[in-house]
């Protein structure tokens, strides 16, 4: 981390299909090799199968999804006097939806199903209710900070 400067946040151009910067940032961490086109496809083919499963506008159910996957706390490591301990945080909002898109494509992949669109849409719909792989990361970062609750006088 530098001490120095803050680096300038860049500007996210939104997608064509929802206006969304949220959706593009999606695009972004799930493409690979520069192959944006084949990441839009990926991503558009997962959520309308979200849509057509809760009947709810796309990108309404598609931020539900993040939502509900997005932590609230979450621990880092502060040393104090050469011990180091797990202080429970708040979590930034811009820090939790990056780990929330980061956690939906890492158990997509993860999955077993065929194709990443039929893997991100069987993810997608586990978030929306409330469990598969992103929504235990979540919980698991909840409990380890409710672990460490006795060391949350060491946040400043």
């Amino acid at each position: 981390m530098s001490r120095r400067r803050t680096t300038a946040k860049r500007d996210i151009i939104p997608d064509y299909k929802y206006d969304s910067v949220v959706v593009s940032k999606f695009i972004n961490a799930l493409m690979m090799s520069g192959k944006k086109s084949i990441a839009q496809n990926i991503l558009y083919t997962a959520i309308d199968v979200l849509a057509e499963k809760s009947s709810k506008d796309h990108l309404e159910v598609f931020l539900e999804v993040l939502d509900n996957v997005k932590p609230r706390l979450e621990v880092k490591s502060r040393r104090v006097g050469g011990a180091t301990y797990q202080v429970p945080m708040d979590v930034k909002p811009a820090r939790a939806q990056a780990l929330a898109i980061k956690w939906l494509i890492e158990s997509a992949a993860s999955r077993s199903e065929k194709t990443m669109e039929d893997r991100l849409a069987g993810e997608f719909v586990d978030a929306f209710n409330l469990r598969g792989g992103a929504m235990k990361k979540r919980e698991d970062s909840h409990k380890m900070a409710d672990a460490n609750r006795a060391f949350s006088h060491y946040r400043w």
